[in-house]
């Protein structure tokens, strides 16, 4: 790992995009993306629970993810987020415009 960190002003806008393509690998819980987007950035990028939290709640108002309780005996009774449809073609979508943007930055920078 390195010294730095990658600072969460510089991913501000792709939280949401990050936690859609765990999604769409399979249904996650919370303390689980968590814990992968840290393991995947090989501790580069720390997600906090409650940043983790707000994403959720306003894909799900916006009908990218909905979610459901686990079964107790997988160790607790967990709260389950699934991606739909319309999460599909936002991830997309949103994923198009990141390679646009870092495109653009990598020809500026």
């Amino acid at each position: 790992m390195s010294t730095s960190k990658v600072t969460s002003d510089l991913l501000r806008g792709n939280t949401d995009t990050m936690i859609l393509r765990l999604l769409a690998e399979s249904d996650r819980y919370g303390y689980e993306i968590v814990k992968l987007i840290a393991e995947r950035s090989r501790g580069e990028y720390e997600l906090k629970e409650a940043t983790m939290y707000s994403s959720v709640r306003r894909m799900e108002a916006d009908g990218d993810i909905t979610w459901y309780w686990g079964d107790e005996s997988q160790g607790g009774r967990r709260k389950y987020f699934r991606i739909t449809e319309k999460g599909r073609a936002t991830y997309t979508r949103n994923k198009t415009n990141w390679e646009y943007a870092k495109r653009v930055l990598d020809t500026l920078l």
